[in-house]
This record gives structure tokens, sequence and C-alpha cells, in this order.
């Protein structure tokens, strides 16, 4: 096909032809190499993924550019990928090279500065994520570690962490996902058979309750004890 090799000038049909295979190119190559490269990016990931975005974006802006080398490229880099996360389950050493240790931000309510400096980070950056977990006291955290993909994972002294059900034992009733029934005003006909209702008795009860009618509700739901919920479009 002509838009995949080097031109000195290419049609506009052929610029959306280069478009549309570089973007399903890409869509196969993401979902060969997992959800990782498009989560939280460790070394290997981010590598790959800023050679992907320079191979497939020249062969989109340069007629004189091919699109055959890049998509060879692509696949290459993609095969090597896989390759690498499978080398790193299986030896530990390769795993350490690639993927460092996480290191202890705070240990026992106390900070390293060592570690700031080794993880690059300031201590403003470790209070804003003490914030976003709401710890506002950093006397209150047992242990913070930067995690390999440059997160941070915080874990309260057991004397700050909220009470559960199990702190007093007693068993909560299990969880259980409430049914979409309704959505963008559409009922959902495989969940009502799920839950044996009828759509009479789905009408009835929004009339009834909410003085609404299907095409007016955004969303609905019902929990395992029939509790019809309803959010309506405003």
């Amino acid at each position: 096909m002509n838009f995949f090799q080097a031109h000195e000038t290419i049609s506009t049909m052929d610029w959306v032809l280069r478009a549309a295979v570089a973007f399903f190119i890409m869509l196969i190559t993401v979902r060969v190499m997992g959800l990782r490269t498009i989560s939280q990016l460790r070394a290997i990931d981010f590598v790959v993924a800023f050679m992907l975005g320079n191979i497939i974006a020249h062969p989109l802006s340069d007629q004189t550019i091919g699109m055959k080398g890049s998509i060879i490229s692509t696949i290459v880099l993609a095969f090597l990928y896989v390759v690498g996360i499978f080398l790193t389950q299986k030896w530990r050493g390769l795993r350490k090279v690639l993927d460092s240790e996480p290191v202890p931000l705070i240990n026992k309510g106390e900070i390293s500065y060592s570690a700031l400096k080794k993880a690059r980070i300031s201590i403003d950056y470790l209070l804003s994520e003490l914030r976003k977990e709401k710890v506002e006291d950093v006397r209150k955290v047992a242990l913070a570690l930067w995690e390999t993909d440059g997160t941070i994972s915080i874990f309260l002294d057991p004397k700050y962490q909220p009470l559960t059900p199990e702190t007093y034992q007693v068993t909560p009733e299990p969880f259980e996902l409430p049914k979409v029934i309704i959505s963008d005003g559409k009922i959902n006909y495989h969940e009502l058979d799920q839950i044996k209702m009828e759509e009479s008795w789905l009408i009835k009860s929004l009339k009834e309750s909410h003085q609404t009618v299907v095409n007016q509700v955004l969303l609905a739901t019902i929990d395992k004890k029939n509790n019809l919920q309803v959010f309506l479009y405003k």
C-alpha cells in the first residue's frame, strides 16, 4: 500500500490511513504489552513508552518517512518488552536491576532525609502525598515507602487506624455491587431478569416513589434488599 512508503508528497487520504493504521497498531501493542504500560510507569515501562511515542509519531508528521520501519520497530519493542517482563518474573537479580527496592521515607513517625535524597523528592511533595491520604501528622505514620512506580505507600500506626467491624468482632453482611437497571434513560433488561423483576414493576416504582419515567432517569440501581436508588437528569 502506497501510504506505507516514503513520498515527497502524499494525499489527504494517505494521511488519514497512516493515522488510522498507527492508532490500531498502538492499541494492539498496548494490549499485548499489558496494563502496566498505561498505569504508573516503571523504568522499563517509561523507556518503551517513550521510544514508541517517538517511533510512531514521525511518519504521522513527515511524508518523507515511510511507516514500514516504524511498524517493524514497534513490533520488535513490544516483543522485547514482553520478554523483559517475563525474565524479571523469573530472575530476581534482573528484577532488582530494572526495578529498585522500595525506599522507606518515614519509619515510626521519623522522616529519613537521606531517603528523600535517594528518591529525589522534596519534603513538600511528601507532605502533599500525606495530605492526599488524609494524614495531617507525620508522627501518625508507621511506615511510608517510595515505590518503584513513583507512588508512596503509607501505613498508619495501628493506634491511629480507623476502627472496623473486625475490631468489635462483628461480622458484616457480604458486599454485593448494586445492579444497574437503568442507564442514560434506557432499561437494562438483562439485569432485570437477573433480579427476577418485570418492566411493569420498574415503571410503577419510578412513578410511585419518584414521580418520574424511564427516559428522565440518568441512573437507577437496586441492591440486594431491593432498595431502588434513582438519579435524574439535572
